[in-house]
């Protein structure tokens, strides 16, 4: 009777064990979930660059202070009838800015 107690005990064992580490077996169930959770926040993390990029072509291509903001921080750019002083230090290399960049405008999209 011990035998086949020994036995039984055994085979349920062996048909256990590819459930809990065989190949679709709970370890590589885990294992999927992470890589879930991990697509997940790569997806929300793209989602927010595409909204932020979305909103700015919409505001390069539908209003002018966009290109405004652009032309003046990247380019260097004045307006008509905008007086330009530049400040340079004792070697005549620009100075540079005391005045921090204005921070980028909340998005009317984006905020919640």
């Amino acid at each position: 009777m011990r035998l086949i107690t020994l036995v039984l005990a055994t085979l349920l064992l062996l048909i256990q064990l590819p459930l809990w580490l065989g190949k679709g077996g709970w370890l590589r169930v885990g294992e999927l979930e992470n890589q879930v959770l991990l697509a997940q926040r790569k997806t929300v993390e793209l989602k927010a660059r595409n909204a932020k990029l979305d909103s700015e072509v919409h505001d390069l291509t539908n209003g002018t202070g966009a290109v405004e903001e652009r032309a003046r921080f990247e380019l260097g750019m004045i307006k008509k009838n905008e007086i330009f002083i530049q400040i340079l230090d004792a070697n005549g290399q620009p100075k540079v800015s005391a005045t921090p960049l204005p921070p980028p405008k909340p998005d009317a999209k984006t905020t919640p």
